[in-house]
């Protein structure tokens, strides 16, 4: 996010003097830089390489993982947006490097925008379906932040492992 944008966002409500949305921002920017940094290792064919044949868990497949699950929590349960999932589905995706580049980029994109909404609004859709968690009545929108950012870190080290296993340098 550049500082046009928070100067943006502080100015529809002072959002960037939030100190927990500013360790959000600043947290998933490093780790989807971590993200970017994988994928420059990969090519077309070893983004969609399973470590183990027979698995699911391809560079590519993570990323969409990551996306959806980005989505859902970000989009649909925090933002209120009609965001269909089929989790997994997203475990089974192939595509290109560039496909998963924009699908980064989408997530560091929306990112910012629904922890602004999190942090000022609240949960918009505690209705939304698309997680096989059963406590998402009870949680808040600090804790929908932090389980993101679990995720994001999670998922980035499952990717730099992928990634080491089918024989990419780094």
């Amino acid at each position: 996010m550049s500082s046009d944008d928070l100067d943006t966002l502080e100015g529809v409500d002072g959002i960037s003097r939030n100190p927990h949305y500013n360790a959000f921002v600043s947290v998933t920017t490093e780790i989807l830089a971590g993200y970017d940094a994988a994928l420059d290792t990969l090519d077309d064919d070893t983004v969609n390489r399973s470590p183990r044949p027979g698995t699911v868990n391809t560079a590519f497949g993570l990323v969409t993982h990551v996306h959806g699950m980005a989505h859902y929590w970000g989009g649909a349960f925090i933002g209120g947006e009609d965001i269909p999932r089929d989790r997994d589905a997203e475990f089974r995706a192939s595509g290109t490097v560039a496909d998963a580049r924009r699908l980064v980029d989408e997530v560091r994109g929306r990112l910012p925008d629904w922890a602004r909404i999190a942090l000022t609004e609240g949960i918009r859709n505690r209705e939304a379906t698309g997680t096989s968690r059963r406590d998402i009545a009870e949680v808040t929108p600090e804790w929908v932040l932090e389980h993101i950012l679990h995720e994001l870190a999670q998922h980035l080290g499952h990717l730099e492992v992928c990634r080491d296993v089918v024989g990419v340098d780094a």
